[in-house]
């Protein structure tokens, strides 16, 4: 008997969607696989890496795991490679068997207000690739010289950006924030934030452990308004609701009950206010918001009162959007690519897509956790595995995409060049006493590490 040639799978995106498609695939026994996973940077993890706040350790402890399944023998890194720059899906038609999309959420949704566009009104994504060290970020975006700030949002982003902007630069000097960024961060002007939610405090999206550890900064007093958490927990809608919600609402009952330490900063959590307006001369310098309430049919309405804030600078935390890809179909009203249990399917006619299919956050939205990527991307696995026999009989003769990329110009990197940075961040975080890595900051430092 002689060993099939394996199935060969391109995964776009490094982040966990991406990862865990490949960790489902070459778990699995009913075939033998090849996997290549490509990413637009020489970094892999995502969001993991370029999302999670640099004081959830914790949480970045995944990319432990992530790191396993880029070490499988079955499985490539392809770093330094953009799909639709350096590769079309015809080329990657004529290497692999069968695509699969994962590249993430990656912009923010708008507030559709005037005043939006102005000076000192920022996507939250930015002002995280920018802690996080994106090599795309520019040290000089964010200078953080407003004494008051906004945050649009209750999610656990919105969260992760108050807390960044409450603390103190000692409490970040552990963490793997780039030097340049933790100077900017040290020389904050940045006093006061509030923190805004459209809805109430039982429809806020984030979690108790990252409310709790918002209660737990030593640089900021964290005020709440009794009347805008005004719920009985007894009542019948609050007994309904789901435990998450029940939790949040406690912790800010007790919270509301506090009076300020006089602490060196201080966060607002507000309810029932949405922002209709930002205004400035050149620049942010007040927002305006309505407060709201629910009808009786449980939509959100204004209330015709306003109020005015006299901020510097407004970051948009409404959450995650997807963006097209290059010949890809693409639902513009759900921000995902259509897909039948994870099958690509054409926008027009609504049939499957030979050979291409999709997940994490493009399939489903921005919604869930890491750990819901590997739920979504074993379904997505499923469907591909049942299609394979098909998939082999379609596409024979595939040629090697190294020879694609070199017909196309595009320099990739390897695994061994990842292990090259991550190296280099490691001897950064001993050079500075800064805990265990400390990020490169920008392409220069990144392609620098990797020629040493």
């Amino acid at each position: 008997m002689t060993t099939p040639d394996p199935l060969r799978v391109a995964v776009i995106g490094s982040g966990p969607a991406g990862i865990y498609t490949a960790d489902a695939l070459t778990r699995q026994r009913r075939e033998t696989v090849a996997v290549d996973v490509l990413d637009r940077l020489p970094t892999p993890y995502g969001l993991v890496r370029y999302g999670v706040a640099p004081d959830h350790t914790t949480i970045k402890g995944v990319a432990r795991t992530l790191r396993e399944v880029l070490e499988n023998p079955q499985v490539r890194f392809i770093g330094a490679v953009e799909f639709g720059r350096d590769l079309t899906r015809d080329d990657l038609a004529r290497a692999y068997h069968a695509v699969v999309y994962a590249t993430g959420a990656t912009v923010d949704r708008r507030l559709g207000v005037p005043g939006e566009d102005l000076p000192g009104s920022v996507a939250a994504t930015d002002f995280v690739n920018w802690y996080c060290g994106h090599p795309d970020a520019e040290v000089e975006r964010f200078l953080l010289d407003a004494e008051e700030v906004a945050v649009v949002g209750v999610g656990n982003v919105a969260l992760d950006v108050v807390r960044i902007l409450a603390k103190g630069a000692d409490e970040l000097h552990r963490t793997d924030i780039p030097q340049p960024m933790l100077d900017v961060l040290a020389a904050s002007r940045v006093r006061r934030i509030h923190l805004l939610g459209r809805r109430g405090p039982a429809q806020a999206k984030f979690t108790a452990n990252e409310l709790r550890e918002l209660g737990r900064l030593g640089t900021a007093d964290v005020v709440v308004r009794p009347d805008e958490i005004d719920v009985d927990l007894n009542s019948e809608a609050m007994l309904r609701a789901a435990r998450p919600a029940r939790t949040n609402l406690k912790i800010l009952t007790e919270w509301a009950g506090r009076e300020p330490a006089g602490r060196e900063r201080r966060v607002d959590v507000r309810f029932w206010l949405r922002p209709v307006a930002l205004h400035g001369e050149g620049r942010v310098s007040a927002l305006e918001a309505e407060r709201t309430a629910l009808d009786g049919e449980g939509r959100l309405v204004g209330t015709g009162e306003r109020e005015t804030l006299p901020v510097g600078m407004v970051f948009r935390s409404i959450g995650y959007a997807s963006v097209p890809l290059p010949g890809v179909p693409f639902d513009a009203a759900a921000r995902t690519v259509p897909h039948d249990q994870g099958r690509v399917l054409d926008a027009e006619g609504g049939a499957a897509v030979h050979g291409d299919y999709v997940a994490g956050w493009l399939k489903r939205g921005a919604s869930g956790v890491i750990g819901t990527n590997k739920s979504d991307a074993a379904a997505t696995v499923r469907s591909l595995l049942d299609d394979a026999p098909a998939l082999r009989a379609a596409r024979t003769g595939l040629m090697p995409v190294e020879e694609i990329l070199r017909g196309t110009g595009a320099t990739a990197t390897t695994y061994a060049d990842w292990l090259a940075i991550d190296a280099a961040e490691a001897a950064r975080a001993s050079e500075l006493e800064r805990g265990e890595r400390v990020k490169l900051l920008g392409w220069d430092e990144l392609y620098e590490a990797m020629r040493r």
